[in-house]
C-alpha cells in the first residue's frame, strides 16, 4: 500500500528585481499559475467554473475549483490536488540575474499537470509576480525523489516540455522493520493551522496532528491517487492519542491574502515551531512522512501546514544516557 504523487522543483532567474513579501511566495504563485492557467484551459465563453457545462472535461475546474460530489456535510468543495512550497522566498528580494526554486508537488495522477505548469510559468517573464510584479524566467524543471533531492530534468531553456517522465514519488504506508522509538520531533514548518471540534487549536497534541494527517492523506488518494486506504485508522488513532507531548516550542505566526478576483481577505496564520512526543511512534511515520508532501491543517495550497518528523531512536537514549 502505498501514497504516489508527482513532485517538481522549478527554477527561475530574476529579469529584474523580483520581491516577495513575509508569507506571500507561495500565494503569488498559486494566483499567477491559476490566472495564466484559466487562459489557456478554458473556453472564452465560461462564465466560471463552477457553472460550466465543460467542467467536467475542464483540467482548469478538476485543479482549481474540484467539487466533492459525496463529500462530508458541509464541505461541497474538495481540497485542490496540488500544493506549492515556496516559503524559502518569503520576506526576500532577488536582483536582476538572482536565482531562486519552488517546489510544487501534486497529487492527480492523471492530469498532466507539469504542462500546465511550464506553460503558466513561462509567462511570469512578461506578466511578472511578487510585490512590483517582477519579471522571471523559467530556466529548469526537475522531478524530485522521495528523499526530495532533483531527480531527473524535465524541461530546461525552452527544452523537454513535450517529454514528462512517470516519475512517480510512490510513500509506502505500512510500517516496516523500524528501529523502536523513544519518541518524534515534529517540525511546523510553515504556519500550521489545525481544528479539532470545531475550534482553532493553540497546541499540537499528538493525537490532533496523526488525525489531521491521516485524514489529508486519505482524502488525496480517495479522490486523486489509487483509491481509498485499507488501514484500521479507528485503532490507529486511539494510540496516537496516548502519545504524549514532552517539550513544545510553538508561536503564533499571523498572516493574510486579499483574492484578486472577490476582494475577500483570508486569514492566513499558523503554528510554527517544533514538538518533542514520547512513546512508540513506528507505526505512525508512513502517514506522517507522506503528509510532508500534502501539508497537514487549513490552506494547504497555499503552503500552511509543512510538517517534517524526526524520530529518535530508543539507542540515541541509551547513548545519551551513557554520555
Amino acid at each position: 500500500m502505498t501514497f504516489s504523487l508527482y513532485a517538481y522543483r522549478f527554477g527561475f532567474r530574476a529579469l529584474e528585481t523580483v520581491r516577495f513579501a513575509p508569507g506571500s511566495a507561495a500565494n503569488a504563485f498559486r494566483g499567477a499559475f491559476g490566472h495564466v492557467f484559466r487562459g489557456i484551459a478554458c473556453r472564452p465563453e465560461c462564465t466560471g467554473a463552477k457553472s460550466c457545462p465543460w467542467r467536467e472535461q475542464c483540467s482548469y475546474a478538476r485543479l482549481f475549483e474540484p467539487v466533492w460530489l459525496n463529500g462530508p456535510s458541509g464541505f461541497a468543495d474538495a481540497p485542490r490536488p496540488f500544493v506549492i512550497r515556496a516559503s524559502g522566498l518569503d520576506g526576500h528580494s532577488y536582483p536582476s540575474g538572482g536565482r531562486f526554486p519552488i517546489d510544487v508537488h501534486v497529487f492527480d495522477l492523471g492530469e498532466p499537470v507539469l504542462e500546465y505548469l511550464v506553460l503558466a510559468f513561462l509567462q511570469l517573464a512578461t506578466e511578472g509576480i511578487g510585490a512590483g510584479r517582477g519579471r522571471v524566467a523559467l530556466d529548469s524543471a526537475h522531478t524530485l525523489t522521495a528523499s526530495r533531492g532533483p531527480g531527473v530534468c524535465v524541461y530546461r531553456d525552452g527544452w523537454g516540455l513535450a517529454l514528462e517522465p512517470r516519475a512517480l514519488v510512490a510513500l509506502p504506508l505500512e510500517a516496516g522493520p523500524e528501529i523502536p522509538l523513544d519518541g518524534a520531533i515534529s517540525r511546523f514548518v510553515t504556519p500550521t493551522e489545525l481544528k479539532s471540534g470545531g475550534r482553532v487549536l493553540e497546541a499540537t497534541p499528538f493525537g490532533a496532528v496523526f488525525a489531521r494527517a491521516r485524514d489529508r492523506v486519505r482524502t488525496i488518494s480517495c479522490l486523486y491517487g489509487e483509491g481509498p486506504l485499507e488501514m484500521d485508522f479507528r485503532a490507529m488513532s486511539a494510540r496516537a492519542k496516548a502519545i504524549e507531548t514532552v517539550s513544545a516550542d510553538l508561536k503564533w505566526i499571523a498572516g493574510e491574502r486579499r483574492s484578486s478576483r472577490t476582494g475577500r481577505v483570508h486569514p492566513l496564520g499558523g503554528l510554527v515551531g517544533e514538538v518533542r512526543y514520547a512513546g512508540n511512534l513506528a507505526e505512525f511515520l508512513p502517514i506522517l512522512r507522506a503528509a510532508y508532501w500534502t501539508g497537514i491543517g487549513r490552506q494547504t495550497v497555499w503552503g500552511k501546514g509543512t510538517i517534517e518528523v524526526i524520530p529518535i531512536p530508543q539507542v540515541a537514549r541509551a547513548a545519551d544516557e551513557v554520555s
